[in-house]
């Protein structure tokens, strides 16, 4: 028997049914080791940058069940995707189930010919490609940590930066900064609706944008007193030409635009179809085609839309680090129309293979025409006023946008004229307008930006971007990503004190030598040690300035509410507020609206944590009421530094469910609501931690003994421990096993 790993379950599935029988084929369902999450034991920085692997917690049963496959097997073969990370995994696998020289194959697409070949032609691990992965995890971590430290302490607890993640974030407060210092400045745009002595309607504007209302009033005065005319016809043939096939960032552009996805949700949905067999590897900076796939192509272009639309091309890749795989991203057969009920991926399919066809299609043939008019006055042509134009096309041949006709603008059709032909004024009118900043950036507009300065590379894309918005320092509003305040103070502070770093110039330099330490170009250890030495010590430099401590002064018309003083802003972990300039003399604060914030209460008790025992420089908390963004609560003064919270009494005894804790036996559980919405814990937290996702019924699991909790319409009760067979009865037998 042999033994295929690949990663995820859904691509083993789809290469089982090429195998057949004598081949096992399992997943490891993504990475089985990583850093741990402690950047103390992380990375052994003196022993030459060796990190200290982890085995994933949850992963340790597959590793298990792996292992005991491959004892059985002849022969095992490591079937990752082919890229830095699936070249790392493989690595890692070997490792981890003590592999000696283990198969390694690739193929860019899950079909069975591509399979076949993989397997007549395997090789060994990479450990050029695996270093330089090894490389950009240590880096990132390195970076992340020792940074991030700094902003905890300058800025606000909690905070965090990354290689990659802040130049991003650099670039959309840059534009950011260009919205709010923009000053708009007004124009008027003229029109005239125009007809032939054939009674053919057109729209014609005027060249010129007058800068103030009077000279628009003149111009429109003078359009309604004379007679109109054509000053000229222009007429020119063009072409338009495909675009290549897609590579992972044209491609996240694409759907952005076109489907409204998010870059995530995009790679999400192309990951199916990966492992599926529809299309090929989609983490790609690379537009080649391979031979066999062009003639396909071709062959299918010349099948639905004729031979005259056939042209072969070949397109040259932009990126000088295209190493993530060999070819763009296309359909594995395109002569496949359609596929499955899922509409998401239908329409991502749809989009991929029409810009794969018609990367081999004949150029489409526009007509462009542009008509000049303007007034006549007895006499001959005035000079008084710009002349008006309107400007048309018209498809001759659709060429390519016979396979994409979405790719297709609005095309506007004129009426046939010439010079001097007479026209008639319907209507003229004038529009008063401002001029408009630079817009925010988009999520496929900031992929654009982050590829066009080399910052990242096809797989980080959209993590980049999930990350921005999980570490709350930018709102997605539709398409449109709005930072936050705290992403403002972040970005502000990392620009200011280690500009350098987060430098286009830098970051591109970075990502080009990782990609020197996978061509066997570069040595891990120097490339790190060159970084890291001085990164340490502009970090340890910057170690006494000032702790940001308020972001300008806020409004005077919303003075402190307690105190009547004026009122500064400063950054919480929910955002800006505005606080007294007195704090802490006086504890008056307002929301970013306006509202007013009720004040700490001291309720009179110390902190059962802190307060109590001996704590060195650290003065003895007490127990504060406070408002936060779930209503009141009582906390420690001494937070950051003392974590203890406990649930207003009043609001304990509402959210008790009645349910004793079988975890402590002293307390009972509650309902809390917390960041991802409503769960339940114990009342004795944070004695006791145990906490649960949904209402418990009161009732206890016969298999494992936990507490059960409310389920769905279908599934009415299940057990609140997710290891238990129960916590998803819908999939155990009748005698109580698995199904």
């Amino acid at each position: 028997m042999k033994l295929v790993i690949v990663e995820s379950p859904a691509k083993a599935k789809t290469i089982e049914k090429y195998l057949g029988a004598g081949f096992t084929v399992r997943a490891s369902v993504g990475h089985i080791r990583d850093l741990p999450k402690s950047n103390k034991d992380a990375v052994d920085v003196e022993g030459g940058f060796v990190p200290r692997y982890m085995i994933v917690k949850e992963k340790q049963k597959i590793i298990d069940e792996l292992h005991e496959q491959a004892e059985k097997a002849d022969e095992v073969i490591l079937a990752t995707d082919p890229d830095r990370e699936g070249e790392a995994i493989a690595w890692h696998l070997a490792e981890t189930i003590g592999l000696k020289k283990p198969k390694r194959i690739v193929f860019h697409e899950i079909t069975e010919k591509a399979v076949q070949e993989a397997l007549a032609n395997p090789r060994l691990i990479d450990d050029e490609l695996v270093r330089a992965q090894e490389a950009r995890r240590v880096l990132d971590r390195l970076f992340g940590y020792d940074l991030s430290g700094l902003i905890w302490k300058k800025v606000r607890y909690g905070l965090s930066a990354g290689r990659v993640q802040s130049p991003a974030l650099r670039i959309i407060m840059e534009r950011e900064r260009e919205i709010r210092a923009f000053v708009p400045e007004p124009f008027w745009v003229i029109s005239a609706d125009l007809k032939t002595n054939k009674d053919q309607a057109f729209v014609a504007t005027c060249t010129e944008e007058p800068k103030t209302e009077k000279e628009a009033d003149r111009i429109l005065k003078a359009a309604e007193s004379g007679k109109w005319s054509v000053t000229g016809v222009e007429e020119s043939e063009q072409s338009r030409t495909p675009k290549a096939p897609f590579t992972t960032s044209t491609l996240q552009q694409a759907a952005s635009t076109r489907l409204g996805l998010s870059p995530s949700r995009t790679m999400g949905i192309a990951q199916k179809l990966y492992e599926s067999g529809y299309i090929t590897y989609m983490r790609t900076d690379s537009t080649n085609l391979a031979k066999e796939a062009q003639a396909n192509l071709i062959a299918t272009v010349g099948k639905e839309f004729g031979k005259e639309y056939v042209e072969a091309r070949v397109y040259k890749t932009k990126s000088k680090s295209a190493q993530e795989a060999h070819e763009a991203i296309r359909p594995t057969d395109a002569g496949k129309r359609s596929l499955g009920n899922n509409e998401e991926q239908k329409k991502l399919y749809g989009l991929i293979r029409a810009r794969a066809l018609a990367s081999q299609m004949a150029d489409a043939k526009m007509l462009r025409t542009k008509i000049l008019a303007n007034i006549e006055h007895v006499g001959g042509l005035t000079s008084d006023i710009p002349d008006f134009t309107a400007n048309g096309s018209r498809v001759t041949f659709e060429g390519w946008l016979k396979a994409d006709p979405a790719a297709r603008s609005e095309d506007v059709e004129l009426p046939k004229v010439k010079e001097k032909d007479p026209l008639s004024l319907v209507e003229a009118r004038s529009e008063g307008k401002e001029t408009q900043p630079p817009g925010r950036y988009s999520e496929a507009g900031l992929v654009k930006e982050l590829e066009k300065r080399g910052i990242g590379r096809p797989s980080t894309y959209a993590s980049i971007i999930r990350t921005l918005e999980t570490r709350g320092y930018v709102d997605k509003q539709g398409r449109t990503l709005l930072p936050t305040a705290t992403g403002d103070v972040v970005s502000t502070f990392i620009e200011g004190n280690f500009g350098e770093y987060i430098s286009d110039t830098f970051t591109a330099e970075m990502e080009n030598e990782l990609d020197e330490i996978a061509e066997g170009k570069r040595k891990y250890e120097k490339t790190l040690k060159d970084f890291y030495g001085p990164f340490t010590r502009a970090i340890k430099s910057k170690n006494k300035i000032d702790k940001i401590t308020n972001m300008g002064d806020a409004p005077k018309e919303f003075p402190c509410p307690l105190c009547g003083g004026g009122m500064v802003y400063k950054l919480s972990k929910n955002g800006r507020f505005m606080s007294c300039a007195n704090f802490p003399k006086c504890l008056g604060a307002r929301k970013e609206d306006g509202s007013e914030i009720a004040p700490p209460k001291d309720i009179g008790e110390a902190c059962p944590e802190c307060g109590n025992r001996s704590t060195g420089s650290r003065q003895a908390g007490k127990l504060m009421e406070r408002e936060g963004r779930f209503g009141r609560f009582i906390a420690c003064s001494n937070f950051p530094k003392c974590k203890f919270v406990r649930q207003d009494p009043t609001e304990l005894e509402r959210t008790k469910t009645g349910v004793a804790c079988p975890v402590c036996k002293k307390g009972e559980m509650v309902e809390r609501r917390g960041k991802f919405g409503i769960f339940f814990s114990c009342s004795n937290y944070p004695e006791c931690k145990n906490a649960i996702k949904a209402k418990p019924t009161g009732r206890m699991c016969e298999m494992c003994g936990s507490l059960m909790m409310e389920g769905t319409k279908t599934i009415p009760e299940r057990c609140s421990n997710k290891s238990c067979p129960n916590h998803n009865p819908h999939k155990l037998s009748p005698k109580g096993g698995k199904k």
